[in-house]
């Protein structure tokens, strides 16, 4: 019974642990539920705040957006409302100015007319006077004005020959003056090298065995060279050197050069020889084109045929009276750019011109004729600018001068080749040159005094005006001329000056 109590008990005990489990956790849910919608409402209430400032700042931003971005737009507004009225006020001001203009224009069409109408009466008044004059004098207009214009000469011969002599003389100072100035400008502002350049045909030997070498047995060493190079081989009693002969100086360069290769390699036998001179050619060759390269380049000419450049690197290995005439022709085109940029003519065609002006001496050992004539047949065969032929071609007078280039680069030769130290000439021979110059003209009669000047290149003979008149001056001159050709040597050309003076001496006592 007691068990049974027990047991029931328990049971009850069970259940109602259940029931009141059952109820705490609902009891527990509603309060967990009632804290979560809590949460919600004030995470709500924050994002509604939140969401309030963020619009109120949107509205702020987009007021001061607003702002900014219609300033401009009324001060622009502003500007131009006020350009508008200073427009508006020029306008009126221009309406002002053109009726005053118009005013004034009929104002002077006015005078204008009352003028001719004058002009009209003075001409008419004019020719009734030479009428009247043509009347009285029995004589025309014409025939009046050279009745007038007679007497005056007549009357001031003395005067008007004077002046215009003192014009002609005023002129040809001021032009000599200015031309002199040019001459001058030019000169001092080429900076180039003066001293020629002298090619050497000496070879120097390190031995005396070595001269054995050269010459081989029985000779077949240098005959081999002779015959490889075109030179001649001079060998003379000096143990130290072997002398190169030949009248192509390109062929001394390549012998020489060779020759200096053969003495380091040390072994001279023919086919070496052959060898050797083969590879020298090809090395000259190579340095001609360059030097034709560079000095086309130095002076500023381009567009050249490349053989053209070539054969203008050839004088480098050629030589006038002691210059080296690639350097001459440098020097002269650096002259004639200067020169015709002072005179206003084309500095392109005179410094092509100068370039060029003895390309024929390139070749004229090996082809008949001048070495102008030569030039201007290489110039046209390789399709060189007809002006650049026109100004190289007569800076020996073979040709007339044809442009102002001609002439710009006929005395771009002469200063180059007349400057001191330019071509090589001792003292001694050149105060024996103008000794001989004024010796030989002193031998004429009628000469008083005779003078040398610009380094020999010109003399001025004073002759006596009582034994020589002034049509027998053109024939002194061409006597003079002619015995300078006939009897001195001398590089270039000479101009000889006759000076006929007469003077009157009178003695007041």
């Amino acid at each position: 019974m007691s068990l049974k109590i027990i047991l029931i008990m328990l049971a009850l005990s069970g259940v109602g642990g259940v029931v009141l489990g059952y109820v705490l956790r609902v009891l527990i849910g509603l309060a967990q539920r009632g804290s979560i919608e809590l949460d919600i409402k004030q995470k709500l209430l924050q994002a509604k705040e939140q969401a309030a400032k963020i619009i109120a700042d949107a509205e702020f931003r987009g007021k001061v957006v607003e702002t900014e971005r219609l300033a401009p737009i009324e001060e622009r507004e502003e500007k131009v409302a006020a350009k508008e009225e200073r427009i508006a006020g020029r306008e009126e001001f221009l309406d002002l100015r053109q009726r005053d203009l118009d005013e004034k224009e009929g104002e002077v069409r006015a005078r204008e007319g009352e003028t001719a109408r004058a002009k009209e009466v003075a001409d008419s008044l004019a020719r009734e006077r030479s009428k009247e004059l043509a009347k009285v004098a029995h004589l025309s207009e014409e025939k009046a004005r050279e009745e007038l214009f007679s007497e005056i000469e007549r009357a001031h011969e003395e005067a008007i020959l004077l002046r215009l002599q003192k014009l002609e003389a005023h002129g040809r100072e001021r032009l000599e003056g200015k031309a002199r100035a040019i001459l001058t400008t030019a000169i001092h502002r080429l900076a180039n090298a003066v001293n020629a350049e002298v090619m050497s045909l000496s070879v120097a030997l390190p031995s005396e065995e070595m001269k054995g070498k050269i010459i081989g047995k029985e000779g077949r060493n240098i005959k081999a060279f002779e015959r490889a190079t075109g030179v001649d081989v001079i060998i003379d009693d000096s143990p130290d050197k072997i002398t190169l002969s030949s009248f192509d100086p390109l062929r001394r360069v390549i012998a020489k050069i060779a020759l200096e290769k053969l003495i380091v390699d040390g072994r001279i036998q023919p086919a070496k020889i052959e060898e050797t001179v083969e590879k020298t050619r090809v090395e000259v060759a190579d340095i001609m084109k360059q030097k034709g390269e560079a000095a086309a380049y130095e002076v500023g000419v381009i567009g050249l045929d490349p053989k053209l450049t070539a054969l203008l690197g050839r004088l480098y290995f050629r030589t006038s009276y002691g210059q080296n005439v690639l350097q001459h022709s440098i020097e002269m085109a650096h002259i004639a750019g200067m020169l015709a940029t002072e005179l206003g003519a084309d500095a392109d065609v005179a410094r092509a011109g100068a370039l060029l002006h003895d390309i024929g001496k390139a070749v004229d050992h090996e082809v008949q004729g001048t070495h102008v004539e030569i030039g201007r047949r290489i110039l046209e065969k390789f399709g060189a600018d007809k002006r650049i032929v026109q100004a190289m071609q007569s800076h020996h007078e073979e040709y007339p001068y044809e442009t102002p280039e001609a002439i710009i680069v006929q005395v771009a030769d002469a200063i180059s080749g007349g400057r001191p130290g330019a071509r090589r000439d001792t003292v001694d021979r050149y105060l024996e040159r103008l000794s001989d110059l004024e010796r030989l003209a002193g031998t004429f009669s009628g000469v008083e005094k005779v003078y040398a000047i610009a380094a020999g290149r010109e003399i001025r003979v004073f002759v006596n005006p009582g034994k020589v008149s002034d049509l027998a001056m053109h024939t002194l001159a061409r006597d003079i001329a002619k015995r300078i050709q006939e009897e001195l040597k001398y590089p270039g050309e000479i101009k000889v000056n006759i000076i006929r003076e007469n003077r009157v001496v009178e003695f007041a006592r």
